[in-house]
């Protein structure tokens, strides 16, 4: 069964349907590769995967412990290079919403750098991640 269906609109410009909730995601071309830069790009979509992917396993996680950690938040900051054009770096820094022990934060931690989408990232894109608590 599909995920998705995606719909290029013209002017560097995409629709995607998540298909089991309808919900839809629009995608722009940056300003700096011919596009408006008025939605977020492709590789926007992927350096935020790994922020979201991060924050969803340590909400479970951290359920699992009995804890909240609601409205901690990810600035996300992606590094592009050239030859060919792909992400070279992606930069998170968490704040998190929760006084924590040390085991608690470790706990957590650990637990968001083995999502999926850290694990399915090439290698070579170096991950400079920062964890920030109350």
């Amino acid at each position: 069964m599909a995920t998705s269906k995606v719909t290029y609109l013209g002017e560097l410009r995409t629709s995607s349907i998540h298909l089991q909730s309808g919900t839809e995601i629009i995608t722009d071309a940056p300003i700096d590769n011919n596009g408006k830069g008025e939605a977020f790009s492709p590789t926007d979509m992927v350096a935020n995967s790994l922020a979201t992917c991060m924050l969803t396993v340590m909400g479970i996680k951290a359920r699992d412990l009995g804890v909240d950690f609601s409205g901690s938040t990810a600035e996300v900051t992606k590094v592009m290079a050239a030859e060919p054009r792909r992400i070279s770096e992606i930069h998170i820094t968490f704040q998190m919403n929760l006084e924590a022990d040390d085991k608690t934060k470790t706990i957590l931690e650990r637990t968001g750098m083995t999502c999926p989408v850290h694990f399915s990232l090439h290698p070579d894109i170096k991950k400079e991640i920062v964890f920030n608590w109350k």
